[in-house]
């Protein structure tokens, strides 16, 4: 099977991925597949990866798939059998049917007119219950965004920061995924909800004696009180990540304006 996709440039490093893994529940599969779509020039986020999984629900296969030969020729003495393994493979998945993917900074480097085709033919080769992650992320790892899909549709868009860094969440417009970072402009929902998350932030600054996770906390109030879908509960308002659905933030216009529905 031919692998479908470029070489990318391949950049990572340790930790990058740490606030998505965070917040990936494991899949709930008695014999858990899970793909690590381009994993780059080192396969460090795929170890730790699978080291997170392991610690969370202990028994999980964990393949990292790259196009490029020569990575996936060096990431093999990071193989562990049967547990941890690394393969050539791009957005076919190598055959697999896996529960989980996770596909970071890849399509960031792709033309936003093949955004569509590719979570088509993603979804096409999971598992019946299986989703996948697409997204993007600051080189150390302390900004990033996400679209979590199932095997149909987009179902939520994700922030998440490094509080104790962040000034402003405009920064959080630098990390959009490809699907989206075209579309941060006047009249897209996704600059609405950016728009009025920094409306937000500010007006809770007279809480940042409080210390930035209670100030995050009551920005996410702030926007769920205005009528955003926020997902994250009370209680997990203030991790620095937002997360809402799809339908909020989907393109009304562009390549991806399909995806709304």
């Amino acid at each position: 099977m031919r692998p479908r996709g470029v070489i990318t440039r391949g950049t990572t490093a340790h930790n990058r991925l740490r606030r998505l893994d965070r917040w990936l529940k494991p899949p709930n599969h008695p014999q858990p597949l899970v793909v690590d779509l381009g994993f780059g020039a080192d396969p460090v986020t795929t170890v730790e990866w699978y080291d997170r999984l392991w610690k969370q629900r202990g028994a999980v296969r964990v393949i990292g798939l790259e196009i490029d030969p020569q990575r996936v020729a060096y990431a093999q003495s990071a193989t562990i059998p049967g547990k941890r393994e690394f393969r050539l493979g791009g957005f076919e998945l190598a055959g697999l049917k896996p529960h989980l993917v996770r596909a970071m900074n890849v399509l960031r480097q792709y033309p936003e007119s093949e955004v569509a085709q590719v979570w088509r033919l993603i979804a096409a080769n999971l598992a019946p219950d299986g989703r996948f992650i697409d997204g993007t992320s600051s080189e150390l790892g302390r900004v990033a965004s996400w679209i979590s899909h199932d095997t149909r549709r987009p179902v939520t868009l994700t922030f998440a920061v490094d509080l104790r860094t962040m000034t402003t969440p405009a920064v959080l417009a630098e990390r959009l995924p490809k699907a989206l970072i075209h579309r941060n402009i006047p009249g897209e929902p996704v600059h609405e909800l950016l728009t009025a998350l920094e409306s937000a932030w500010r007006h809770c600054a007279p809480y940042r004696a409080f210390g930035p996770r209670d100030r995050w906390r009551r920005s996410l109030d702030t926007l769920a009180g205005a009528g955003w879908p926020v997902r994250e509960t009370p209680a997990r308002r203030r991790d620095g990540t937002l997360t809402v659905t799809w339908s909020a933030v989907a393109p009304r216009s562009g390549p991806m304006a399909e995806t709304a529905g």
